[in-house]
């Protein structure tokens, strides 16, 4: 079922419940502490997997986003393993942007290993150019986000040159509490002998975070260029 539609700033699109979490946590929990109304659409429930089910997926989420303060978050409940950015995805898709409004999206970058990855961020395109169309039977008004932002993934260990990294340093911890509460999916059947996966999250972190001379960071990558309203703001 999904909630009723606030008017967000910005919408995370994600394949599945956790990937919000792990590729844009930090952001997230940064946009809420600065007053800015953010929420989740999440494409898929995630499941079949070796150890979770709709059950323990839904039970995770929704303790994650109780961790995250979302002001909103949905499944769109798409084929998990096989999602396809096809005309039928893109007309729901669309019409989630055309309710809620977003100023910005962020979603997964278009290069990866996973394909329903792939999929998500040619969806996403596609869905921000039908979101304005008029003539339509699409639900809602017309409307443009300004932006798409991309998060890179973990699942292909690539060296991506970021558009700009956000320094999450304050909420790294709590991101990474937020990624535990998925026990089914980081936690149950791994081995917890080092490195764990979120020692390899908190490395990257670590690494992008170094960039810019930061303790923690988060990469992102826009098609579009990114201004800059105060240059004192410069890491």
């Amino acid at each position: 079922m999904i909630p009723p539609f606030p008017q967000l700033d910005y919408l995370i699109i994600a394949c599945h419940p956790d990937d919000a979490e792990i590729g844009c946590g930090g952001a997230i929990l940064s946009l809420k502490a600065n007053g800015a109304k953010v929420g989740v659409l999440d494409l898929t429930d995630g499941e079949p997997t070796p150890h979770g089910s709709l059950e323990i997926r839904r039970r995770e989420m929704m303790a994650a986003t109780a961790i995250l303060d979302l002001d909103w978050r949905s499944q769109l409940n798409l084929p998990n393993r096989s999602l396809v950015a096809d005309l039928d995805a893109r007309r729901l898709v669309a019409g989630m942007i055309r309710e809620l409004r977003p100023r910005v999206l962020i979603t997964h970058y278009w290069e990866d290993a996973h394909p329903d990855h792939v999929a998500a961020s040619a969806l996403v395109d596609a869905a921000r150019f039908w979101a304005k169309l008029t003539k339509t039977t699409l639900p809602g008004e017309p409307h443009y986000p300004e932006k798409i932002l991309y998060f890179p993934s973990m699942h292909l260990h690539l060296h991506v040159k970021p558009s700009f990294i956000l320094d999450i340093t304050p909420h790294h911890e709590r991101k990474l509490e937020a990624l535990r509460c998925y026990h089914s999916q980081f936690i149950a059947g791994r081995s917890s002998t080092p490195p764990t996966i979120f020692d390899d999250i908190t490395a990257r972190a670590r690494y992008f975070g170094w960039l810019i001379g930061a303790m923690y960071g988060e990469p992102f990558l826009c098609r579009e260029e990114v201004g800059v309203r105060d240059l004192q703001q410069l890491s």
